[in-house]
């Protein structure tokens, strides 16, 4: 599963998340308000998911496993720091 609860009132996201992660992703954060994501261990993310991220208002922790994402959208989020 791409989109799992970790410890601790944190969202995990693993692997390749694609637009069908996005409702999942937003049912968990609706459910744990305050929730943080960690990205670290996605490799791949559709911009639906990151759409959620962004509206939820939650910092992502850590640097986006992403490549992409790291470099060219990341420094426009408000980052919490690392996982762990």
């Amino acid at each position: 599963m791409t989109i799992r609860r970790g410890d601790e009132d944190i969202v995990v996201l693993d692997g390749v998340c694609a637009v069908e992660d996005a409702e999942t992703l937003l049912q968990m954060l609706q459910a744990t308000p305050g929730a943080l994501v960690d990205w670290t261990q996605c490799r791949q993310l559709h911009t639906a998911v990151l759409q959620v991220i962004m509206a939820s208002g939650s910092a992502p922790v850590g640097p986006c496993g992403d490549v992409w994402v790291q470099q060219w959208l990341t420094p426009k989020l408000p980052q919490k720091g690392t996982a762990g």
